[in-house]
């Protein structure tokens, strides 16, 4: 299990801490897999806001369907609030 830091936007945020976006679309550079954990650093600009309980679960890993119009090099990642903190 691996630990992703990742920058999200402040809108997509907002929809991912408020449960209402449970999926995200991200390139497979960091080897994804089911049951990592990712803490969101949400950015407003170029601020960086730390909010202590944005960790959740990738449930599913959607990948290596280009048949459907998802590229290759590209991952749908399923995803659940643990509501811990780091």
């Amino acid at each position: 299990m691996k630990l992703h830091n990742l920058k999200i936007k402040d809108n997509f945020y907002w929809e991912v801490s408020h449960g209402f976006k449970k999926a995200e679309l991200r390139k497979n550079d960091r080897e994804f897999a089911k049951g990592d954990l990712i803490h969101f650093v949400n950015t407003n600009g170029e601020d960086f806001i730390n909010e202590p309980n944005n960790v959740y679960q990738i449930t599913h890993v959607l990948s290596g369907v280009p048949e459907y119009g998802l590229n290759e090099e590209y991952v749908i990642l399923s995803i659940e609030k643990l509501g811990g903190s780091l």
